[in-house]
């Protein structure tokens, strides 16, 4: 057995990378990987003898894992040609040196979960989960949770991109645009994210050419082919907080973050204060409402309302969809889109 203090560390990484199909590791992948994951942890970096030694320390006593070899067609970063590649994996995919018997207090959590989401009308289906719950006898007697289900053409789609993202596999995305339906267009990304924005799906990626962030809507999305023999790029920080500043998914780089004045009718001031237009949103009240009053003396009830948002169409879509009801006070440009927006529609209704 290899001595040092952080080989059971190792193993444990290993074991995971092996039991892993959705990339091909060669020994220097392991190599990488596993140091990544010891700096992670503070532990000193290892050397490729190392892995070499602890490869062949599985397939012997206890553990007697299966390890396969096999070769791969892969494009040299250097010269960019087709090489041949060395790669290592279980035999059998759902081997582990690390697999036990899950106790009976867990099997009732799984249950549980399994169960809830059973019942979670709307999300797409996840390869293997209806299988897993038959395997653990989970039944759902009634349904307790409904979504608004937005359908897909492709209904495999979203499990299968989120099968992408978990496994952190680059991938190359088939898709469309609205205007030219016909033209297929691809591009090759790092899927991130799948999120949810007025009843339809996005998959949010960096670009693989020059890292910038994008947003593709899964209707779309016509078919991706993912590339295992890629090396994955991580996102540098917590995505999440790109989409805290703006309503919707669309996040224009250079557009500043402004603080938006509206007023809200007596009709429809309570929706308003209860579903609120973005996270960031302000009711004033007391001595700041009474000046505002003072400053639009004209608006008669209702009430006065702010969000610091990063304009974008979704705002400009949102701050006009109460019509009459929502009046935009500043700051200006905002005011102005709202108007033009009003005005164009007024003008599609007058050529009726």
């Amino acid at each position: 057995m290899p001595a040092n203090k952080n080989a059971v560390t190792r193993y444990y990484i290993l074991d995971q990378l092996l039991a892993n199909r959705y990339h091909h590791y060669s020994t220097e992948d392991l190599v990488r990987l596993v140091n990544e994951e010891l700096a992670e942890m503070n532990q000193e970096p290892v050397s490729r003898r190392t892995i070499e030694l602890d490869l062949n320390y599985l397939q012997g006593d206890p553990f007697y894992a299966e390890i396969q070899s096999y070769q791969i067609d892969d494009i040299s970063q250097r010269t960019l040609k087709t090489i041949k590649k060395s790669c290592h994996r279980y035999a059998d995919p759902s081997f582990s040196i690390f697999k036990k018997e899950m106790t009976e207090d867990e099997k009732y959590l799984l249950n549980e979960a399994l169960s809830l989401l059973g019942q979670f009308e709307g999300l797409p289906n996840l390869e293997g989960l209806e299988t897993l719950r038959n395997g653990l006898n989970v039944k759902t007697d009634r349904q307790i949770v409904s979504f608004t289900k937005n359908p897909l053409e492709n209904s495999n789609l979203f499990g299968e991109l989120f099968t992408c993202i978990s496994q952190r596999q680059v991938v190359e995305l088939h898709y469309h645009r609205f205007d030219t339906p016909d033209e297929d267009r691809k591009t090759v990304v790092h899927p991130y994210l799948l999120k949810e924005y007025n009843r339809r799906w996005y998959l949010i990626v960096a670009a693989d050419n020059d890292g910038k962030i994008l947003s593709f809507a899964l209707d779309r999305i016509d078919k991706f082919v993912p590339l295992p023999s890629r090396s994955y790029k991580e996102y540098d920080g917590d995505l999440n907080e790109r989409f805290e500043d703006i309503i919707g998914v669309t996040l224009i780089d250079g557009n500043p973050l402004q603080t938006i004045l509206f007023w809200v009718s007596d009709f429809s001031k309570d929706y308003v204060a209860t579903k609120p237009l973005h996270e960031s949103q302000r009711h004033y009240k007391g001595e700041r409402e009474m000046e505002l009053r003072q400053q639009y003396p004209k608006l008669e009830g209702g009430a006065f309302f702010s969000v610091d948002c990063i304009e974008n169409y979704e705002l400009i879509r949102e701050l006009s969809s109460f019509g009459k009801d929502l009046l935009v006070l500043a700051p200006a440009d905002i005011q102005q889109k709202v108007r033009d927006r009003a005005a164009a529609q007024f003008q599609a209704y007058q050529a009726l």
